[in-house]
């Protein structure tokens, strides 16, 4: 996962992206369609038009940082707004990089599942 540094907003451009563009590309579009600045520290986050890939990009500081990630099954979540663009939580991201749907996380446990009762400890 990406060290997110305390303080770094995570920027979500909504509507696709074409999953050609590379550093300069996606730069641009964060200068021209999010109007921020591409090397601020903060990351950006954009998604195909298929719903199956993402790309992050990040100034680290040191140079641009490019992750991309291609889901084998299912569709990443994304705003359900095509302009502009959303802040999400270092939480967040990592559900939206797993495939979980970050805007309403349940809960895996045995209670989510259909059972009323805690577990009880064998004493």
């Amino acid at each position: 996962m990406i060290p997110v540094p305390t303080g770094t907003k995570i920027w979500v451009a909504c509507g696709p992206t074409d999953m050609r563009r590379g550093f300069d590309g996606l730069a641009m579009m964060v200068q021209d369609v999010l109007k921020q600045n591409p090397f601020g520290g903060h990351l950006f986050v954009f998604r195909g038009k298929r719903a199956d890939r993402i790309k992050v990009l990040w100034w680290d500081g040191t140079g641009l940082c490019l992750y991309a990630k291609r889901l084998e099954r299912g569709r990443f979540v994304w705003p359900l707004t095509q302009e502009g663009a959303t802040v999400l939580t270092p939480a967040q991201l990592s559900m939206l990089c797993e495939g979980i749907d970050w805007r309403v996380p349940v809960r895996t446990d045995a209670l989510s599942h259909g059972s009323r009762e805690a577990p009880q400890c064998a004493g």
